[in-house]
């Protein structure tokens, strides 16, 4: 495959950028069959721009990340509060399989087209607590299951012409119930002026450092 010149594409690009949901619902990706019954919640542009073969860097950088142990100290003391609080009470006890609410499935895999399945198997995401689902030329999901939430993170490469793409995260739930979706709106402003400006900020600095 062609690998592209980095200088063709600017190193800095604005990060922290929500957009609105109908920015991520517009293009025709396969998540939105495969998840169409949960809620996309959020949107973010990423600070990475490239061509067509730059998603894999996009997906390795988002593998590496590790926003509990390297992020902000406000990040750090709100992922230790949560991770505090789940030991407590066993919210993400890995040995249960829980029902995606409203449904008896346990997982989006079996969903997937027959063409998808297998196709996640890079980067290696074990690290974090998402499984991946699939993988496409411009798509990538992956799943998170606790007992607040049944979540869907979704990353794109939006062509924006000329070979040039952006990355773009969309975040899907459902919440488990009425606590799940108090839970959810709780940590709703932590999310927006904390959490996600700060991955953000991560995914800039790995971006800029990425090989020329």
């Amino acid at each position: 495959m062609q690998r592209h010149d980095h200088n063709l594409y600017p190193r800095r690009v604005k990060s922290d950028v929500r957009l609105p949901t109908a920015a991520h619902e517009a293009p025709p990706w396969a998540i939105a069959q495969i998840a169409s019954d949960f809620k996309l919640l959020d949107v973010w542009r990423l600070p990475a721009q490239g061509g067509l073969d730059d998603f894999d860097t996009l997906l390795e950088i988002m593998a590496s990340l590790d926003p509990a142990n390297r992020g902000s100290r406000a990040t750090r003391a709100l992922f230790s509060l949560r991770h505090r609080l789940g030991r407590w009470f066993g919210w993400d006890d890995a040995t249960r399989r829980r029902p995606i609410p409203g449904c008896t499935e346990t997982t989006l895999t079996a969903r997937l087209p027959e063409g998808l399945r297998g196709t996640a198997t890079h980067p290696d995401m074990s690290s974090t607590s998402f499984t991946p689902l699939y993988r496409t030329d411009n798509e990538w999901a992956a799943e998170l299951s606790n007992d607040t939430v049944h979540a869907v993170m979704h990353l794109a490469w939006i062509d924006e012409g000329e070979d040039r793409y952006r990355g773009q995260m969309g975040v899907y739930v459902r919440p488990r119930g009425r606590f799940g979706a108090t839970y959810m709106a709780v940590i709703g402003p932590f999310r927006h002026l904390i959490v996600y400006p700060a991955l953000m900020r991560q995914i800039e600095r790995a971006w800029d450092a990425r090989p020329a």
